[in-house]
C-alpha cells in the first residue's frame, strides 16, 4: 500500500522548492528517488545536508476540489522529505 503524506504548510522566506499550491495537500508516495543535497541550502552557497527526495502523486480533486476538470487525473511532484508528514 502506498504511503499517504501531507505537504507541510510552512512558509519560510527565501528560496523554496515546494510549490505553494501543494502545501497542506495530501498525496501518496509514488516512489523514493534517493538522497540529494538540499537545494534550499545550496541556493545560498551553504553546506547542504542530504535529504530524501520523493515523487508524490496528488489527485486533481485533492488539489483543486470541485473546480477540477478531471478529478481523477493526477499530478506528480518531486518533494524533499523535510516538507512531508505522514497521515
Amino acid at each position: 500500500m502506498a504511503e499517504r503524506v501531507r505537504v507541510k504548510t510552512m512558509m519560510p522566506p527565501g528560496h523554496v522548492r515546494t510549490p505553494a499550491y501543494l502545501r497542506g495537500k495530501t498525496g501518496t508516495i509514488e516512489r523514493p528517488l534517493g538522497p540529494f543535497a538540499n537545494p534550499e541550502q545550496l541556493a545560498y552557497g551553504l553546506p547542504a545536508d542530504k535529504q530524501p527526495l520523493y515523487r508524490v502523486r496528488f489527485s486533481m480533486a485533492e488539489l483543486w476540489g470541485e473546480a477540477a476538470e478531471c478529478p481523477t487525473d493526477t499530478l506528480d511532484a518531486e518533494i524533499y522529505g523535510h516538507w512531508l508528514e505522514r497521515v
